[in-house]
């Protein structure tokens, strides 16, 4: 096991994520309830960087996000906006970097080579809405709630929107970002928005089952399946099966494809050499 985190903590002040790598399973917790986990800057490049360093380290299989407290994560930041707009520019600067620095965050969880799990236990507003929405997978408790209120304070959730359209049904999409109202955990997983709910209290046996289920597969084709995933979706439908054809070919010849498909026909677990 080890334990670390990914910003330097000052004497007074706990790091802002916490991490632990298990048997493959690298859990990433964001540990600022009092803060209710927003997307601060500082949390982001803290995200980003435990996000990079999961990306290179071989031990590492699969990833959970969750959050300690009430909320997973109550979006942007909104004290650090405000505060932006006693600049010269009125906050302009400091907004085009905040949206891209969380755009960044957003895209390098679907661009990640590890399958990514949210892991929900209670409110997931806004761009933290919009952070469940872009990994791969989502287990919430049966008391997780979702919402894009930004309709409500004037500030459209136009980022988030852009994970959740690509979750969930377009009207079911329009609803909560022209509502703002919150959704529980059932109609989120009706929606699409989540894959499973667990009782708060079965909820680390659950996804630690779940997240080792993943991390027992060969790193190789997860990393080629998730990539290929993705691609394809923004792809017209002969396309997509273009690239998928030619991403099953060089699959085949992969040495992980040879030894699963070998020790099924043999009756025998496969070894993966991951590649």
């Amino acid at each position: 096991m080890t334990d670390s985190a990914a910003a330097a903590p000052t004497p007074s002040e706990p790091p802002l994520v916490a991490t632990l790598l298990h048997e493959g399973v690298f859990r990433i917790v964001m540990q600022r309830p009092k803060q209710m986990n927003a997307l601060s800057s500082k949390m982001m490049a803290a995200l980003s960087a435990e996000l990079t360093r999961a990306a290179d380290d071989p031990e590492i299989r699969v990833i959970l996000l969750g959050a300690e407290g009430n909320v997973f994560c109550a979006g942007h930041d909104l004290k650090e906006l405000t505060a932006a707009r006693a600049e010269s520019d009125r906050g302009r600067a400091t907004y085009e970097r905040i949206m891209r620095q969380c755009s960044d965050l957003m895209q390098q969880i679907v661009r990640h080579p590890k399958p990514v799990i949210a892991v929900v236990t209670g409110v997931a507003t806004a761009a933290g809405c919009q952070l469940v929405a872009s990994c791969d997978l989502a287990l919430a408790t049966d008391t997780a709630t979702f919402c894009t209120p930004g309709v409500n304070i004037g500030l459209f959730c136009s980022t988030p929107m852009v994970a959740l359209s690509r979750n969930v049904a377009p009207k079911q999409a329009m609803e909560m970002l022209l509502t703002g109202e919150s959704i529980d955990a059932s109609t989120a997983k009706e929606f699409g928005l989540i894959n499973r709910i667990v009782p708060r209290d079965y909820l680390d046996q659950v996804v630690q089952k779940y997240a080792e289920v993943i991390a027992s597969k060969s790193s190789h084709t997860l990393k080629v399946g998730k990539e290929a995933f993705y691609r394809q979706l923004e792809m017209p439908l002969s396309d997509a099966y273009n690239h998928a054809a030619n991403v099953m070919v060089e699959n085949m010849l992969a040495r992980d494809a040879e030894e699963g498909i070998s020790a099924f026909l043999q009756k025998r677990s496969p070894e993966w050499s991951d590649s």
